[in-house]
């Protein structure tokens, strides 16, 4: 258990809190590419409110909600050539926070000069939007984008779903360490609900291991029947801290990315990429869809292994109540994932980089997943199109058939 002090430390994500700090220090998703249109949307990260908008030019800005001149909501606004126009006093303003245009002010006046928009850096990778809400100075500046493997490859098909969900990033990053829950929630319960005596997904974990690495926390397993040379334990897959969970298999790779909208709600997205052996075919367009929490009956669905995993995360609580735990040694996960955000806390307040900071340009950042797993490629792929947020995907039937697998009747 940790004491209530120890979890408002783990879980607050405001500025000038201590998570808050370390968090500012990486890019995070703020929406998807159709988002950032020529109006102006609403966004919110880290506990800020914020405006995000792409203007005529194609530039992508994002600015504090609030027009530095009498505070009225920049999302209130018109997208220009160049910048964002205050709907209420049409102060314009550029993606950098200048002020570029004062109407109602004198026209030798200099006082646009000396007003700024609070503004924050933006990267397009992917099919996402990137922004950055930390340190912009000489001593601290700007880290690079990590150009992870899946935003990256050109070969590979690519989706984007996304949920908004009422509780805290940590519990769901949690999650991430946790392999026991696998057998049971979507092994036991999940069988459970459809009436069917036997686990539909999973084995007995008969060894599970966690270590530090580069890039977070390597998560290894031996599952029942398996040895320590299938890929479970030979290869393992990643959590990469602070926020994202890398999983699948059979050329099927998912990132499971945990952004803190604030304290108590969280913005996940599953960024999912396709790369049959020899590669994709070039796609038009990411598709981006929204994965459903609830049935026509108002009832969380449980169905499916995301839809299990989403109702164990909030049931929890907004902010899950640590001091009230009882951690056994099948969470050493758990246990290792809290220590490393505190440490990363500390070298944050030494005003050193946390671990998966980049400084300098790279082309790609290769991480390790497994390629089998759960047996053959079709019936894994065929459990994940089923199992997993990719049963809302508007491609999953055409994903399907760029592997060469028979697509199923739900088709």
């Amino acid at each position: 258990m940790l004491s209530a002090e120890k979890n408002e430390r783990l879980t607050r994500v405001g500025p000038g809190t201590p998570m808050g700090e370390l968090l500012r220090r990486y890019w995070w998703p703020i929406a998807t590419h159709d988002m950032a249109t020529r109006v102006p949307v609403k966004r919110r990260l880290l506990g800020e409110d914020l405006v995000l908008y792409r203007d005529g030019s194609g530039t992508v800005g994002l600015l504090a909600e609030q027009c530095p001149h009498r505070r009225a909501a920049l999302w209130l606004g018109c997208t220009e050539d160049v910048g964002l126009r205050c709907g209420y006093h049409g102060w314009r303003f550029d993606a950098d926070g200048r002020c570029l245009e004062q109407p109602g002010e004198p026209a030798d006046s200099t006082f646009k000069d000396r007003v700024r928009a609070t503004a924050y850096p933006v990267r397009e990778l992917g099919g996402l939007v990137f922004a950055y809400l930390g340190p912009q100075t000489p001593e601290q500046p700007v880290p690079e984008l990590p150009r992870y493997d899946l935003f990256v490859w050109d070969d590979a098909w690519r989706d984007i779903g996304h949920a908004e969900l009422p509780c805290n990033f940590v519990q769901i990053m949690e999650n991430s360490v946790d392999p026991y829950h696998v057998e049971w929630l979507h092994g036991r319960y999940g069988s459970f609900l459809r009436g069917e005596s036997l686990p539909v997904v999973t084995k007995k974990h008969v060894k599970v291991a966690f270590e530090v690495f580069e890039h977070g926390i390597l998560k290894r397993r031996v599952l029942e029947g398996h040895t320590e040379e299938d890929d479970d334990w030979k290869v393992g897959h990643p959590l990469v801290f602070p926020h994202m969970l890398r999983v699948g298999a059979a050329g099927l790779a998912t990132f499971q990315i945990r952004v803190p909208i604030d304290d108590e709600n969280t913005w996940h997205v599953w960024y999912q990429t396709y790369r049959p052996d020899g590669g994709a075919p070039p796609q038009p367009e990411v598709p981006v869809y929204e994965v459903p929490l609830k049935d026509e009956r108002g009832e969380w669905l449980r169905d499916y292994v995301d839809g299990q995993d989403i109702v164990a995360w909030i049931t929890q609580g907004r902010i899950s109540d640590r001091s009230r735990e009882h951690l056994g040694r099948s969470d050493l996960g758990v246990i290792l994932l809290r220590k490393l955000y505190a440490q990363q806390m500390e070298r944050v307040a030494r005003g050193e980089d946390p671990l998966c900071t980049y400084r300098t340009p790279h082309d790609v950042i290769d991480l390790p997943m497994e390629r089998d797993k759960f047996g053959s490629a079709v019936e894994f792929r065929q459990l994940w199109t089923r199992e997993s947020s990719i049963r809302y995907s508007p491609i999953r039937s055409e994903v399907l058939r760029l592997f060469g697998d028979p697509v199923p009747s739900w088709s």
